[in-house]
């Protein structure tokens, strides 16, 4: 166990700033080939990227969230597929800092490990002997083909017949793989569905979910810990926030470049650039992209600030990070919906990126923990005096 000096946040965020002409340039091929291009691994990894919520006795940062937040955005601008896996690396890693501290050893004795996971409960946990027999499949694994371990959700009878809901950490070599992942956008995640077979992993890789969700964990060494401290729906939400600030980001970079030069087709506008409803365009955009900011930043302060207190958090806290999830992602899609709808109609080429980007933020907006509208019902519900509607909150 090694421990390292963490990165200032400003350092981390240049690092990743100087891998978005790396990420631009393999995106195309990134949304072909379904995976992240192994070069992009190459270039996280050598960029200690994927060390932001990795334990410190592992050589890890303990990275804070807005540092999290602002690493992965930009990473977002050079691609969204890119930004998207490594928040679900970050999340999953961070999941892993819950577990026993002899689990934590056996995962993180591999340098550089890469850890998937999955929330969706796709599989039943049968309790045997000394641990668990698990089938089920999950499907939208995200970087799983590219990871040595699977954070996978599932359920497990309780005594009065009911099920409750746990996490388990699975060997992504003991899962089958369903080459799935054909879809409109995000492709590059490789998100495809994996299946467990009767398949044992020990009781200590199995925890349950009910007190992990009220920040209740197993880890002894990271119990002190700021970022450990913080309950699983917050850190997880505030984090897959992120790709959606670095694809607003990124449409904004993208129709920024092709402006100079181009004209509006059948009009008296040879420059674009000159044309007042450009301007508005521009502006209007802007100011949701700042708006998308402003959700995913006010989420990370107060995971970070609550996190260094100490302090518990209320349900309507927990609600609200969600809504800024919500609406992160409802002004990103508009913003980069005007800036599409500015791109004229050579925009729908393929080699033009903000097409790809257009489809990444639309497929974010679909994600069931991300919609816009069941994030925000969800908080109206809280304001209103009712419960919430879901136990991942």
């Amino acid at each position: 166990m090694v421990t390292v000096h963490a990165p200032a946040k400003a350092e981390l965020v240049h690092r990743a700033s100087e891998l978005v002409p790396l990420l631009r340039e393999k995106a195309p091929w990134m949304d072909d080939n379904r995976r992240i291009h192994p070069d992009v691994i190459d270039a996280l990894t050598s960029a200690d990227l994927l060390k932001m919520r990795v334990p410190t006795r592992y050589g890890g940062f303990e990275s804070d969230m807005e540092t999290v937040v602002d690493v992965i955005a930009e990473l977002g601008r050079g691609d969204g597929s890119t930004a998207w896996t490594a928040s679900v690396w970050a999340i999953s890693t961070w999941m892993m800092g819950l577990f026993p501290d002899e689990v934590q050893d056996e995962v993180f004795a591999t340098p550089d490990v890469r850890i998937s996971g999955i929330l969706s409960p796709g599989a039943v946990a049968v309790p045997t002997d000394g641990g668990y027999i698990i089938n089920g499949k999950w499907s939208f694994n995200t970087g799983v083909q590219q990871s040595t371990w699977n954070t996978n959700a599932a359920v497990t009878p309780t005594e009065d017949g009911g099920m409750a809901p746990v996490m388990t950490l699975i060997r992504n070599s003991d899962l089958q793989v369903v080459d799935d992942w054909h879809t409109s956008g995000m492709r590059g995640s490789g998100s495809v569905t994996t299946i467990a077979k009767d398949l044992f992993i020990p009781k200590e890789r199995v925890l349950q979910m009910g007190p992990v969700l009220q920040g209740q964990h197993m880890s002894k060494l990271n119990a002190d810990s700021p970022i450990f401290k913080a309950p699983f729906m917050p850190t997880a939400c505030a984090t897959i926030s992120a790709p959606a600030l670095g694809l607003a980001m990124g449409a904004k970079d993208a129709f920024l470049e092709r402006l100079p030069g181009r004209k509006i087709t059948y009009t008296s506008y040879e420059n674009q650039s000159e044309a007042p409803v450009t301007h508005l365009e521009i502006a209007e955009a802007v100011t949701k992209i700042d708006e998308v900011g402003f959700h995913a930043h006010r989420a990370a302060r107060m995971l970070d600030t609550k996190g260094a207190a100490g302090e518990q958090w209320t349900l309507e806290e927990r609600a609200r990070v969600r809504l800024d999830l919500g609406a992160a992602c409802q002004r990103a899609k508009e913003a980069v919906d005007i800036l599409v709808g500015a791109s004229g109609g050579s925009s729908i080429y393929r080699d033009v990126p903000i097409q790809r980007i257009q489809r990444d933020v639309q497929t974010l907006n679909l994600h069931a923990i991300l919609h816009p509208s069941t994030n925000l019902e969800l908080y109206g519900r809280i304001l209103c005096g009712l419960g919430p509607n879901t136990p991942f909150v």
